[in-house]
């Protein structure tokens, strides 16, 4: 999946920056996944399940209540070297942990995603969207 780019994909990767979801693809989780896999790879760290599965939940998330493109890039934090998940969209609607319930059949991957990261929010873009970040422990 590595470093290529072409016009009829609807999910690209450029290089080892950012993926590139052009629209609502079922596949956009699991490519995520394995971009972050990836990445970590890279890096020589070796632990890259937690970060895999934030960002899938992220991903999901901005599938099911943003609007595409939808952009992942990997970065590092600059005060302690983390690796910080961000998933951009062009969405206006800012994603909130839901009320735990008993019945509910979705609506639980953003409690995921807190109980899993160090820390995580959502910044909006002054162009419109929103960036969804989570710093991942190493």
């Amino acid at each position: 999946m590595s470093g290529h780019i072409e016009d009829e994909e609807m999910i690209v990767q450029v290089g080892d920056l950012e993926l590139l979801v052009r629209d609502a693809d079922k596949q956009a989780p699991a490519a995520a996944r394995q971009f972050v896999g990836e990445w970590f790879q890279g890096r020589g760290i070796e632990y890259a399940y937690t970060a895999q599965l934030i960002v899938s939940e992220l991903v999901t998330n901005a599938l099911l209540h943003g609007q595409p493109p939808i952009v992942v890039r990997m970065v590092r934090d600059e005060s302690d070297g983390r690796p910080v998940i961000e998933v951009e969209d062009s969405g206006d609607k800012v994603p909130c942990v839901q009320p735990g319930s008993d019945t509910a059949i979705s609506g639980r991957g953003l409690l995921l995603v807190a109980a899993l990261a160090e820390e995580w929010g959502t910044d909006p873009l002054a162009e419109g969207g929103k960036v969804t970040w989570a710093k991942c422990a190493l």
